[in-house]
């Protein structure tokens, strides 16, 4: 799969499940914030509001590839897949991947919606840099928007505690509808 495809995917699974007329909050975790955002101009007219969490748009170029040795370069380029390791996992990452995520560009854009945007970071995130947090950001030129820093939180932020603060950001946006 790649990008595209996700993010394709999601748009009908939307279209299928809500109606025109309903509201919609996106989402989004690491690469989940990235497919939503490239649904932004789909759903333009129902978004009212976006939670990012650990949010991790154009990722394949900004943090894998731009920091990859020529070795892996090269074998991705000549293989055309590549199995990265890293923690307990080991990640097929294929060319197409690579060449679609740069077709898949978010940050030379800007969302003009006046909705919340609330994003989460956690400051022992080792895989998602703050600043992409910060970045996302000013895409949104309209909206009022937040990030909120979890002190001890990682990638995940899926501690019953950093859970907690999502749902009650999730909530004040329900609230404000």
């Amino acid at each position: 799969g790649n990008i595209s495809q996700w993010s394709n995917e999601a748009r009908k699974l939307i279209k299928y499940k809500v109606k025109k007329n309903n509201k919609i909050i996106f989402i989004g975790s690491s690469m989940g914030s990235w497919i939503a955002m490239n649904l932004f101009k789909k759903f333009k007219k129902q978004i009212v509001g976006f939670i990012g969490i650990a949010s991790a748009p154009e990722f394949l170029e900004r943090l894998m590839w731009k920091n990859f040795s020529k070795n892996i370069k090269k074998t991705i380029i000549r293989e055309k897949i590549y199995y990265l390791k890293y923690g307990n996992y080991t990640y097929p990452l294929t060319k197409q991947l690579i060449l679609d995520g740069r077709k898949n560009k978010v940050f030379n854009s800007n969302i003009n919606l006046n909705i919340p945007v609330v994003l989460f970071h956690g400051l022992k995130d080792d895989v998602v840099p703050l600043s992409i947090s910060k970045k996302i950001l000013k895409i949104f030129k309209k909206s009022k928007k937040k990030l909120i820093k979890i002190k001890n939180g990682d990638h995940s932020l899926s501690r019953k505690s950093d859970l907690k603060k999502i749902c009650k950001q999730l909530n004040y946006i329900i609230s404000k509808l």
